[in-house]
């Protein structure tokens, strides 16, 4: 894991997760160098300082792209729009829910974003699903030398990460290549649902999940048979949680176990473990409801998977880091144990020689990444050569 900040997780996972989407390294250390301070103090005061810095250098590749754009210089122009998001979704990611102008900053990210994306030409579009009389975006990305029906992946987000997280840690693009679609999404709890629809998270995942498969179902380009899904971090609940209960995905992967995410939560009221944002409780609450801590632990007490996984009748995958600081390795156990009607299980143990030891493999993902994708193409009919 690399530690900019000798004192801080939290950063920490933070620099290393932009890392992960392409950061540069010179432009990290242009930005962290004015925070050594600001990383010791509490966390409303030192995201505030995180935010400016990093969104000073966002604003200053916007107006270097809108340069290089009025010399039609318009792939130079994409990728500066490109890293500019992922520093404005960092910022924004740490800043406590109802700071002064975070909503204004997410949604100047997702127009970033957009931009980048089109003037880059990249293999991704924008759909909207709908639910509940809102909606459920994602990022849908075509598999490569595909012609007619292709398999698909749908990928759930953590705590919170965003779909546009997971699509430049880079694993749509590693399926693309093995023939394999992607549909990435802000599932309620996460992303553009929680922040401009407010749709909470909800144990019974399912109850989306469907709705998605309901939709890929409809589209010519995907092969229905052949749909499978992965949840990363606290998406280790959620995904084998959909997959038990909506028994047409062909196969799962968690990318970072979480049987028991209630069992996380009693931990962490006694600090045990490592808190994966600042303003941890606040943030728990906008995700999931209730008022104050204790009804907020009324609601985690249906997280778990216990009599869940042992439904799962399909192909399954459960990976984990080594050296987890936020979710204890016996959980993977826990969960590859349970999965006893599953006709093919698997539990992938990342260690150092590999890389991908820290949560979810945030330190180190290409490796651990192109693992499950390979595992992926190999179970849904893809191509790994």
């Amino acid at each position: 894991m690399f530690r900019y900040f000798p004192t801080n997780y939290v950063w920490n996972l933070s620099v290393d997760l932009a890392l992960e989407m392409g950061a540069r390294i010179g432009e990290i250390v242009e930005m962290c160098e004015p925070l050594q301070e600001a990383a010791k103090q509490p966390d409303a005061a030192g995201t505030r300082a995180f935010r400016e810095t990093w969104s000073k250098m966002a604003d200053k590749l916007c107006d270097l792209a809108r340069e290089d754009e009025e010399q039609g210089r318009l792939l130079s122009a994409g990728e500066k729009y490109n890293r500019a998001a992922t520093y404005y979704l960092t910022c924004e990611r740490l800043q406590a829910h109802g700071a002064p102008g975070r909503l204004e900053l997410y949604q100047g990210f997702l127009d970033t974003f957009a931009r980048g994306i089109a003037l880059s030409g990249e293999n991704c579009k924008r759909v909207e699903i709908p639910y509940e009389g809102k909606v459920i975006s994602g990022l849908f990305v075509r598999a490569e030398g595909v012609e007619g029906p292709a398999p698909l992946l749908v990928q759930l987000n953590g705590l919170d990460s965003t779909k546009e997280m997971k699509y430049r840690v880079g694993l749509p693009a590693w399926l693309a290549k093995r023939g394999v679609s992607s549909l990435v999404i802000d599932q309620p709890g996460t992303g553009e649902a929680l922040r401009l629809h407010d749709l909470k998270a909800r144990f019974d995942t399912e109850h989306w999940g469907s709705r998605v498969f309901d939709w890929l179902e409809t589209r010519e380009d995907v092969d229905a048979s052949r749909i499978g899904c992965e949840g990363v971090s606290l998406g280790g609940y959620y995904c084998p949680r959909v997959v038990a209960f909506e028994p047409r995905f062909a196969c799962g992967v968690v990318w970072g176990a979480n049987h028991d995410w209630r069992d996380v939560q009693k931990r962490r009221l006694e600090r045990e473990g490592s808190f994966p944002v600042p303003h941890y409780w606040e943030h728990v609450r906008w995700v999931w409801g209730g008022k104050d801590v204790d009804e907020f632990m009324t609601i985690a007490e249906n997280v778990h998977l216990d009599g869940v996984v042992e439904r799962i009748k399909v192909p399954f995958l459960v990976t984990h880091g080594e050296q987890d600081s936020q979710i204890p390795l016996k959980w993977a156990h826990r969960t590859y144990e349970q999965l006893v009607n599953s006709p093919k299980r698997e539990l992938k143990i990342f260690t150092p020689r590999e890389g991908g030891v820290q949560h979810s493999s945030f330190d180190n993902s290409i490796n651990a990444g192109q693992y499950i994708a390979d595992w992926v193409a190999e179970t849904l009919g893809g191509r790994t050569a």
